[in-house]
């Protein structure tokens, strides 16, 4: 995992418990916005021989999807409208212009939402495990894929340019310790 500067506020695990059909939903959305995002990585030149691994990457995103698409049903939550996250809206805000600079920021910024990702999934895993065991397991074992996708995001901004994305991804991480620390009312999962 990346060396975060900020921890996820103390506030955010209580009020995901509190709203948790809401976060499921949003988590669901998350996962067809990560499906979407691998995809469309592939525009860059930079990226032409990593299309395989794209769509593996959306492919698996997908299959979280539906995962979670099934349980909303199970649940009788409605596939409604998602909220925008400040903190993912800000990550991808700091991308730069101009095809090298955008791709290698992109893969960062994808890198630090799967590394969240992978770290909030291990918190609602053992949050979770009395009181909605089913859950608390699909959380548990979507942990060792978004880490495996933060790697491989993190992996390819760094074969593109090393000097450049680790210099890049320093200015992410001060960014990401200033959005997380941001007061947010949504019940989301970033």
């Amino acid at each position: 995992m990346h060396l975060w500067r900020e921890p996820i506020p103390g506030d955010w695990l209580p009020k995901v418990l509190a709203n948790l059909d809401a976060v499921l939903l949003d988590h669901c959305h998350l996962e067809r916005k990560a499906a979407a995002s691998a995809l469309s990585l592939m525009k860059y030149p930079e990226l032409a021989t990593r299309a395989r691994e794209l769509n593996a990457i959306a492919q698996e995103e997908l299959e979280h999807f539906n995962l979670l698409l099934d349980l909303l049903e199970q649940r009788g939550v409605p596939f409604g409208v998602p909220h925008p996250s400040p903190w993912i809206s800000g990550l991808m805000r700091f991308i730069r212009k101009g095809r090298r600079e955008q791709v290698i920021d992109h893969l960062i910024a994808a890198s630090l939402i799967e590394g969240r990702s992978c770290e909030k999934f291990q918190i609602l895993a053992q949050a979770l495990r009395d009181t909605e065991p089913e859950i608390a397991e699909l959380y548990a074992n979507l942990v060792a894929s978004e880490g495996n996708h933060y790697a491989e995001f993190w992996l390819m901004a760094c074969k593109i340019d090393n000097a450049e994305a680790h210099q890049r991804l320093d200015s992410f991480l001060d960014l990401d310790a200033e959005l997380i620390a941001q007061s947010n009312e949504l019940p989301l999962l970033h």
